[in-house]
Formats: C-alpha cells, sequence, structure tokens
C-alpha cells in the first residue's frame, strides 16, 4: 500500500511503496543443513551442476507451488525473484529465477552465472531494454534496471555473499569476463 502524509495546504501525497514492500519482500535465515547446501553449491562441481540443472528445477517448483517456492529458497534458504525481461534478440518474455539481494529498499542482481564462461543470457536483455518485472512469491512490480555503479556493485556482492557464499566463490574463479550488477529500480 502506498504510504500518505498530509502536505499542508497541498492535500494528501502519496508515496510509492519501496520495491521490497511492493513485492512483500523478506528474508529467511538458513538452518545449518541449507548453509551445508550453499556451500556445495559454491565449489566447482556443484555450480556446474547448478548451471545445466536449476534454472528448470526452479522454475517447475515456482509453478507447482503457485509462484512461493523455488529449489533454491527451500533447499538453500536463498531469497529467489523471478526477473522477467525481453529478448535481446528474439523480443520474447524471459523468465529467469535469481536470488535478489537487498539494497536500499530495492533490489540488485548480479550476473555470475554459476562462474560459467558465458554472461547470463538476462544481462544481455536488460542491457537491450532495462524495463522487467520482478516477481517474488505471488506478487509482481515493474522495474527500470540499471547498471550498478562501482560502490552499489561491491556492496551486492557483500550483501550477496552474506546470503549465499557462492558469489564470492564466482567472483574469484570468474576473471575471464566482466562480471555486470544491476539494480532494479521500482517503476510502479
Amino acid at each position: 500500500m502506498p504510504k500518505s502524509a498530509d502536505a499542508p495546504g497541498r492535500g494528501t501525497i502519496v508515496a510509492m511503496p519501496t520495491l521490497q514492500e511492493a513485492l512483500g519482500y523478506e528474508l529467511a535465515y538458513p538452518n545449518p543443513l541449507q548453509r551445508a547446501a550453499q556451500r556445495g553449491a559454491a565449489t566447482r562441481m556443484g555450480a556446474w551442476a547448478l548451471s545445466k540443472t536449476l534454472q528448470p528445477l526452479d522454475t517447475a517448483t515456482l509453478r507447482l507451488t503457485g509462484g512461493r517456492q523455488t529449489v533454491s529458497s527451500l533447499v538453500a534458504a536463498v531469497p529467489v525473484i523471478t526477473l522477467h525481461t525481453t529478448g535481446a534478440r528474439s523480443g520474447l518474455r524471459r523468465a529467469n529465477p535469481l536470488i535478489g539481494i537487498p539494497l536500499d529498499g530495492t533490489l540488485g542482481v548480479i550476473g555470475t552465472n554459476y562462474a560459467q564462461r558465458a554472461t547470463p543470457g538476462w544481462v544481455h536483455n536488460l542491457e537491450a531494454n532495462p524495463r522487467a518485472d520482478v516477481t517474488y512469491r505471488t506478487s509482481t512490480a515493474p522495474v527500470l534496471a540499471r547498471p550498478a555503479d562501482a560502490d552499489e556493485a561491491e556492496l551486492l556482492f557483500t550483501r550477496g555473499t552474506g546470503l549465499y557464499p557462492g558469489f564470492e566463490a564466482y567472483r574469484t574463479r570468474i576473471e575471464h569476463r566482466p562480471i555486470r550488477a544491476f539494480v532494479l529500480d521500482h517503476a510502479g
């Protein structure tokens, strides 16, 4: 719900909720088994396996749970959002389950692609068309993505590593390409 305040002589001013408020975004804290799953996912073998299997598994689990859960959120307690982009070449709508990293009321995403060689397709999609939608559980909000500046990118990595230690492991293994990070500003 939008916040409102009375402005003297001007009536009510309605402030737009932050992206996190609009989505009802919450962080879960991993239990010991979920932390172990996170550590396993951060290894070279774990990252490789996830790069081949996790998106279809997360997408199927989202469908089965009515958008409330993903394999990643259940097994590793990571805060997964679905970023809906428009394909840079195809023009088709693409859905990408990603870890949403809180940043001053909004969310950020990092294009590590599990430390694989290629930059993830959603990065190219956002660069071609920064208008997107973000879904968290059953709430969706429009966003305008922008590249994170150097300070924001560093903060996203720090906060992201606190949510999922794989980010730091991936970062040390990705020397062959720049890692792009984006801030998703609420456009609603």
